[in-house]
């Protein structure tokens, strides 16, 4: 079958491409179940592999130009390219992970299944459907003869749920050869697009006292699990006075018996930060603490790991997003959000960055985790109609 003409960018209509998705919805549903049925936690490196094969294979037949890039611990990644002819300009850069938080087994308990207009399974809202919306707006686009503006590369990292560690330098490098990029992640409530994310630190403080018998001699201990908790209502206070800085103490580990005065005691912090300054804030003010009780000592560790996405790195994308959105029967609204995803990464290297263009849906990381069936083929058009306007 002779692939239609091109259409110049000025005469793309955003509805044919939802035309087309909604009319391959069978094939969407058929992809995202193969997905979801591939268990892909972050630590299951076998797994993370089959997934990226199975999505660089999809990918192959969609014309594409498919790398899979080894890790010796790490699960693959997938980078993509597609419309490459198009030398001479930076491409648009499309960011999706295919990794989980559920462990492998979650599947027998959580079985991929279609119920009320709405699909379940284990990882198919964060992020399996948004990575099919973005196989189908490229299927969309060849099937309507749209022209995008320049290259499109897609690229599926597997540790983002962990930090994006293992790929993070050729991610970021990703970036900045990009003249935007545009996150599968899901939408916030209601479709919202994510035009600001916080940024993401970890700390560990460490509190050293000493031992001492709680009955015969407790003057002669410092009870380190005293020193931990005074800093941890300090830290909090802390972060009440920084607006919608939060700090989160996660994990508390100390002591050995109760008779025992305590000579060591652990606090494992999540810092979630709106803007840079912020996060230098936090950084210099726990690293300057000071012990509380007499004699004991203070030792820091951590940083911000992932920086903020600041909005001002999505207005321009979210007001383009608008109108299309709109054609689309779409009333597209924004969002922020306290989780970071590797977003942030882009946006903090000054590329313009549009996030939550993924599935709509409740509940990810959690046992009712879903995507809404009819919203598939409008965010897939949507992505579409982006992929052939941005300039």
């Amino acid at each position: 079958m002779k692939p239609p003409a091109e259409k110049s960018r000025e005469e793309l209509n955003p509805r044919l491409l939802l035309d087309y998705c909604r009319s391959d919805l069978k094939s969407m549903l058929r992809c995202l179940r193969q997905a979801v049925e591939i268990e892909s936690p972050t630590d299951s490196k076998k797994g993370l592999d089959r997934m990226a094969e199975f999505f660089g294979e999809e990918c192959r037949q969609l014309g594409g130009e498919v790398r899979l890039c080894r890790h010796p611990r790490a699960g693959s990644a997938l980078m993509a390219e597609f419309w490459s002819t198009a030398r001479g300009v930076k491409p648009v850069l499309v960011l999706g992970h295919t990794d989980t938080v559920w462990s492998l087994g979650t599947l027998s308990k959580m079985p991929f299944r279609i119920v009320g207009g709405k699909v379940f399974g284990p990882g198919v809202l964060d992020m399996k459907a948004g990575i099919v919306c973005g196989l189908w707006a490229i299927r969309a686009l060849r099937a309507v003869g749209s022209k995008t503006g320049g290259p499109v590369r897609l690229f599926l990292n597997s540790d983002e749920e962990a930090g994006s560690v293992a790929f993070r330098s050729q991610l970021c490098a990703e970036a900045r050869r990009a003249r935007a990029c545009l996150v599968l992640e899901p939408a916030a409530t209601g479709g919202a697009l994510k035009t600001a994310r916080k940024g993401v630190g970890m700390f560990q403080v460490v509190a050293e006292g000493r031992l001492a018998h709680a009955g015969v001699n407790p003057a002669a201990g410092i009870n380190a699990i005293s020193e931990i908790a005074r800093q941890i209502v300090r830290l909090e206070g802390l972060a009440r006075s920084r607006g919608s800085l939060t700090l989160n103490v996660g994990v508390i580990e100390g002591g050995t018996r109760p008779n025992v005065v305590p000579e060591r005691a652990v606090a494992c912090l999540d810092v979630r930060i709106p803007a840079v300054r912020d996060g230098e804030w936090i950084a210099r003010r726990l690293r300057t603490l000071k012990p509380v009780l007499p004699g004991a000592r203070l030792r820091i560790s951590g940083g911000i790991n992932r920086p903020p996405m600041e909005r001002r790195m999505a207005a321009a994308l979210f007001r383009k997003a608008t109108p299309l959105g709109g054609k689309l029967g779409m009333t597209l609204r924004e969002a922020s959000t306290g989780g970071g995803s590797d977003g942030n990464f882009a946006a903090a290297l000054g590329i313009p960055t549009l996030d939550g263009l993924g599935a709509v849906g409740d509940g990810a990381h959690a046992r009712h985790e879903h995507a809404i069936i009819r919203e598939l083929p409008r965010r897939a058009a949507l992505l579409a109609a982006l992929l052939a306007t941005i300039d």
